[in-house]
């Protein structure tokens, strides 16, 4: 086993025994139209970088997103695709569930709703599996993708997404905590039943809402 494979089991076991001690519990809920932050959580001004370990070294010409499952209408884009759709600029907060929030990132990319027109799924389809190039996947209930500030970012701050926070492109889902944020997106499968993904298999939350602090479930 390499130093880097060492690190990475490290890392993994750590998450999965706050997720046994339920670090950073409060047993309080807040509500988001009356506070900013999150309970548990703290201002950080960086970016903190959390992956599973290796990082996909891929440039934007390389990358392709496929979709599959209750769809009327799978897709495969390029990232010349991607750039070829309509395009939006949003400012949101992040909310890791590590217990760093970070306020007004400005991201650009492409809207989840737009992309569900595009795919039309299915009245059956509840939930996704979102599926990334490093091996990791999570699952997203299909409410909270259907939302205005939710999208696929190719930018952060003016600048093109970098590899470890999940360029070429990531999803953004401000109002989960950000692990359901999926970095390096690969594959979105649509489903009418739900499954764990990654995290939500190694005792992490199914939904993830930082405002009633499913961190665990």
């Amino acid at each position: 086993m390499s130093r880097d494979d060492r690190q990475n089991k490290k890392l993994i076991g750590t998450k999965e025994q706050w997720a046994r001690e339920g670090r950073g519990l409060t047993g309080q809920t807040a509500d988001p139209k009356r506070a900013r932050l999150p309970p548990g959580q703290r201002l950080v001004k960086d970016f903190p970088v959390l992956d599973l370990g290796p990082q996909p070294n891929m440039i934007s010409r390389e990358w392709m997103l496929s979709t599959a499952g209750q769809i009327d209408q799978p897709i495969k884009w390029s990232f010349d695709d991607l750039m070829a759709q309509p395009q939006v600029e949003i400012v949101s907060d992040i909310h890791c569930v590590t217990t760093w929030s970070r306020y007004d990132n400005r991201w650009k990319g492409v809207s989840a709703k737009h992309l569900l027109a595009e795919v039309q799924p299915r009245e059956n389809t509840a939930f996704l599996m979102v599926r990334s190039y490093d091996g990791y996947a999570t699952n997203v209930p299909l409410s909270w993708i259907d939302d205005d500030d939710v999208l696929l970012a190719h930018t952060w701050n003016g600048a093109p997404l970098t590899r470890e926070h999940g360029g070429p492109v990531r999803l953004v889902i401000p109002k989960l905590y950000f692990w359901k944020s999926a970095k390096w997106i690969r594959h979105i499968t649509f489903m009418g039943g739900d499954a764990p993904g990654y995290w939500e298999a190694r005792g992490y939350h199914a939904v993830g809402d930082p405002w009633k602090e499913q961190r665990y479930g």
